[in-house]
């Protein structure tokens, strides 16, 4: 395993206790691997409207859309952390739409679940309502994206 890799895992290990099942998907394929991190890193930081909390949110309801169960778990539980109230991450990894979330973040969910069970069906208007329920040009595009990572990440995840 080459070094860097052996590094992630160490340190995934050591914060949950586990190596994530994406990371052993890669393991045959190291430098793809520190891309698909790289690449993970960056839609998850901070860059834009959307809070850390929010981007958890994103990939919990698409992990719940997709039937994974491993990342529904692994990121309800840093959804929780990120939401201090693990009452309302409960709610949304069991069906967002029941959960008490503001328009905002029930905008984001409708979106991010819309993108994942029918691509072909998003459309201009889906990004005005994500407008209109106040993101901006940008943060529409980093909903998109952390949605479309975590479909990626799913199917890793459960290959």
């Amino acid at each position: 395993m080459a070094p860097e890799v052996r590094t992630l895992h160490q340190k995934a290990r050591e914060r949950t206790g586990v190596v994530p099942n994406v990371f052993r998907a890669y393991a045959w394929k190291p430098e793809r691997f520190l891309k698909w991190f790289a690449h993970y890193r960056d839609v998850m930081a901070e860059t834009s409207g959307l809070s850390a909390a929010d981007r958890e949110m994103i990939g919990v309801v698409v992990s719940a859309e997709n039937r994974c169960l491993y990342c529904l778990t692994a990121h309800g539980a840093a959804l929780r952390d990120l939401l201090g109230d693990p009452i309302l991450a409960a709610q949304v990894a069991a069906d967002y739409r029941r959960a008490p979330l503001d328009a905002k973040r029930r905008a984001m969910c409708d979106f991010a679940v819309k993108l994942t069970r029918s691509p072909v069906e998003v459309c201009r208007a889906d990004v005005d309502a994500l407008r209109a329920a106040g993101f901006s040009e940008a943060d529409a595009w980093d909903v998109a994206e952390v949605a479309a990572s975590f479909n990626f990440s799913n199917r890793m995840a459960s290959a």
